[in-house]
């Protein structure tokens, strides 16, 4: 079979490398860290931090296939919950069990912390998002899409799932990704929208059996100079390449080559995302997984207890997605600080542990956005969660997108059959 490179070792890579793996390719994994996982890894600590508080749901099926083809038991690493959003002082909206279209409205109808015209209103707009296939206008925002929406549901609601998924202001988040997000996870089969939390370090997941699994096929601390027509990469013939890598670095590589799709994924803007991990022994919260309302001086939208999820006890993980401003103006752990002081009960003192800033952690999810396709030119393929698609920056879209460039990176090179596992090899999955 024909020999192929993926460049880049997150999760986009780690799926391309399998795919392209089982479907009985010759790979070579170049990654420029000395580890695998991208920006979904674990960072050093007793015991280790994460790179940011990584969540998946249930809609999620394509990462979780990954994790089993890598012998890890979702089930095992990863506590599933309903999809709640609770808050520190309210239960918050909570779906019961069944089928997810009953599930919704039983957990709109049932969020006592809403006015009645409130739940009313929330499930009239999803039936005309229903009747028109989770379909609007490319320009228009979340905030314009929900604009008509009460005002609690879009503060308790709209608004921290918005900056959750597409890690990007209702303001400014596109309404078309956006629907997309609340039709894979609320209405695409029961158990899609449940959270799935890590209960062991993010590496764990997948970057460390994925070290294992590739073993002399992975170049760790490698980073590739560049890519020439035919195809060499750095010199060294493969049949096809997969970039892996980041849009920057995948940019760099490609400019040489076509000048205009490197424009346009150098055109990508970025959205970082910062973590504040808070410690307060003896301390606890109500559920593993509180919402909080961000204000102007409150920037976190979501708080974690990793003592609640087989973590370090006493350990708080803190998310200020969107963090944009924050960044800029600095401050941000400080302020997080004083927010978990006004807004949560505390055993004792909770002091600032570690602070992790991405500052590039997705691009920015805005309206009519331009992304760069998948396929570059025959035998070149670009995987991120970057790449053109109708989802936003998500683990779920990057492995995707891996599989996808693997399987067009494998029929350029020398055909698509039926794999090395004994599988018959297509297009990608298409599940939610």
């Amino acid at each position: 079979m024909s020999r192929v490179a993926v460049i880049g070792g997150g999760w986009a890579g780690i799926a391309a490398a399998v795919t392209l793996a089982d479907a009985g390719h010759h790979i070579t994994v170049f990654e420029m860290a000395p580890q695998l996982g991208g920006r979904a890894r674990s960072v050093a600590g007793e015991p280790p931090y994460d790179n940011g508080q990584h969540i998946l749901i249930g809609a999620y099926r394509d990462s979780l296939a990954l994790m089993r083809r890598l012998g890890v038991a979702p089930e095992q690493v990863l506590q599933r919950l309903p999809l709640a959003l609770p808050y520190p002082d309210e239960a918050g909206l909570r779906l019961p069990p069944g089928p997810p279209l009953v599930a919704f409205a039983r957990g709109v109808l049932a969020h006592r912390g809403w006015p009645l015209s409130a739940r009313l209103g929330l499930l009239m707009a999803a039936a005309g998002w229903l009747a028109r296939g989770f379909q609007c206008a490319d320009t228009l925002s979340v905030a314009a899409l929900c604009a008509r929406l009460p005002r609690d549901v879009n503060r308790d609601l709209v608004e921290p799932l918005c900056v959750a998924a597409l890690n990007t202001p209702a303001s400014q988040a596109s309404a078309q990704v956006f629907l997309r997000v609340l039709k894979d996870a609320l209405f695409s089969g029961a158990g899609s929208a449940d959270l799935l939390l890590p209960r062991r370090p993010l590496s764990e997941l997948l970057a460390t059996p994925a070290t294992a699994w590739l073993g002399e096929r992975l170049r760790l601390g490698t980073r590739v100079h560049g890519i020439e027509p035919g195809w060499r990469v750095d010199g060294e013939a493969f049949d096809a390449v997969v970039l892996a890598c980041t849009s920057t670095e995948a940019a760099r590589l490609v400019a040489p080559l076509d000048a205009d799709w490197a424009a346009t994924a150098q055109s990508l803007r970025f959205e970082p995302i910062v973590t504040v991990y808070l410690h307060s022994p003896g301390s606890a919260l109500p559920a593993p997984m509180l919402a909080l309302r961000e204000g102007p001086d409150a920037p976190a939208q979501f708080v974690f207890d990793h003592g609640q999820l087989g973590g370090a006890a006493g350990r708080f993980a803190f998310v200020v997605s969107g963090a944009a401003p924050w960044v800029a103006s600095g401050g941000c752990a400080e302020a997080v600080l004083a927010q978990a002081q006004r807004e949560l009960a505390w055993a004792t003192p909770p002091v600032i542990d570690k602070v992790l800033t991405e500052k590039r952690a997705t691009f920015a999810c805005t309206p009519g956005l331009a992304r760069p396709p998948a396929r570059i030119a025959p035998g070149l393929w670009a995987a991120g969660d970057y790449v053109a698609g109708p989802h936003p920056a998500t683990l779920e879209a990057a492995v995707r997108a891996g599989m996808a460039a693997a399987q067009g990176a494998g029929a350029d090179a020398g055909g698509w059959g039926t794999g090395a596992n004994g599988a018959a090899s297509g297009s990608p999955t298409n599940t939610p």
